[in-house]
This record gives C-alpha cells, structure tokens and sequence, in this order.
C-alpha cells in the first residue's frame, strides 16, 4: 500500500494492515558492515495537520553529520496510540525519497517490536524501504520489564507473554530509560550495541536527539514565514 493512502484508512483498517505487514517481519542478525546511520523524527504544532519529517545521517561510528533531508506532509489521519505509522510514516517516506545518502541503518523516535502487535512506527518504516531500522523510545508503550540499575548502560529486557520485544536502557544516570527494539532486518542485541555507540553524553541517542532538533527548526522557520506572509495582507 502506498503510504500517500494512510490518511483515508479507518483505524480498523489500518490494524488488519499492521496484522498483514507482521508476518513480513525479519529480526536477524545484520552482516553488512555500518558505516552510516541515521535518525528520523517527527514535530508538529498541538492540533495541526501538518508534519514536518526529518532524516540525520552520520558516519558511524563517529557520529558526524555527512547529509539531511526533510518533507512538510499533510494528514487527516487521527493520533491513535498504536497507530502511530500510519500518521507519521508518510510524512518519513517523503523525506526518505528526498535523501540522496541512504543509511546503512536508521534509527526512528518510536517503537519497533516493542508493540501489541510488534509494528511499531520503526517495524513499519523498515518494511516499507527494506532498511535495517531501529526503534528508540522515550516512553514504553507495550511490553513489561523490571526497572534497570541507576548506572549508565544498565539494562533491563521488556517481555509481552513470555517473548523478548525490547529492552529498557539507562543512557544516563538519573534519567528514566529508553526502549530499544529491533524495527527490521536487525537482531536485538545488535540494536542495542548501535543505540550504546551513538549515546554521547544525553538520554536520547545521537541520531534521533540530531533528527529532532531539525524537525523543529525547519517547523518554527515555516510558522514564521506562514506568519509573515498572513501580515503582508492583515
């Protein structure tokens, strides 16, 4: 399904889509090399249906910044929890075609397995552009685990009816943890390796923490010329 037609789905429809995409799901191990990741967000005004996507990518290990793309994208589609793809994803598609560098590996703000039906935002973006892709959360949505130590790197893994789905990583001490999950085409214990290489000293990890603050820049640019152009005939 072209992402472009999320926007018409009912939320019904949008679950049996998720139930279909499922069973394409691939988590193992990735041999290729990584020589470049990228992060990707999402920013939006409160009550706004427009999305302002966009994509870091960086040398890795090093973490530098080698390239960016970004795409403003309308929906009609509803914050549903769960449902998150179908609202963000196509807005992500846009500035993913627009990329001309694509990443060994992406990593997404939001779940990957770690989800009632294992297609978190992370899943679903790896099956539409057959990436490698990683989920990193700021806050569990599916999945129960034990709170992990209070030290930098503590883990603690998340189950759902006995099945490993992600894992709850103290990036920070004093911090509360983040939830890293394999998305596509990447084990566990390989994307929880590559979240610990890209943690530089914040609770949310180089690619993503990058990829959300150009999101909100070019959001706060285009309210300002919106702005600007509603003077000129106020």
């Amino acid at each position: 399904m072209d992402p472009s037609g999320y926007e018409h789905l009912s939320p019904a429809e949008a679950i049996a889509y998720q139930e279909e995409l499922r069973h394409k799901i691939s988590i193992h191990e990735l041999t290729k090399p990584i020589n470049t990741i990228a992060g990707a967000d999402i920013s939006f005004d409160r009550n706004s249906d427009i999305l302002y996507a966009g994509i870091v990518v960086f040398k890795y290990p090093e973490m530098t910044v080698i390239a960016t793309s970004t795409a403003i994208s309308h929906t009609e589609f509803p914050y549903i929890s769960g449902l998150l793809a179908f609202r963000e994803v196509p807005a992500l598609f846009n500035a993913w075609n627009n990329l001309y560098t694509k990443p060994d590996v992406l990593v997404l703000d939001g779940q990957g397995i770690a989800h009632e039906r294992r297609m978190g935002i992370a899943t679903h973006f790896g099956l539409l552009t057959n990436v490698p892709t990683i989920g990193s959360a700021k806050s569990r949505l599916y999945g129960k685990y034990q709170e992990p130590a209070d030290k930098i790197f503590a883990e603690s893994p998340m189950y759902d009816k006995g099945e490993l789905i992600g894992i709850a990583l103290r990036s920070k001490e004093n911090c509360n943890p983040i939830y890293i999950s394999p998305g596509h085409n990447i084990n566990m214990q390989q994307s929880v390796d590559v979240i610990k290489k890209c943690i530089r000293g914040y609770r949310i990890p180089e690619p993503t923490r990058q990829a959300h603050f150009l999101v909100n820049k070019i959001r706060v640019e285009n309210s300002e010329k919106n702005n600007r152009q509603y003077n000129l005939f106020d």
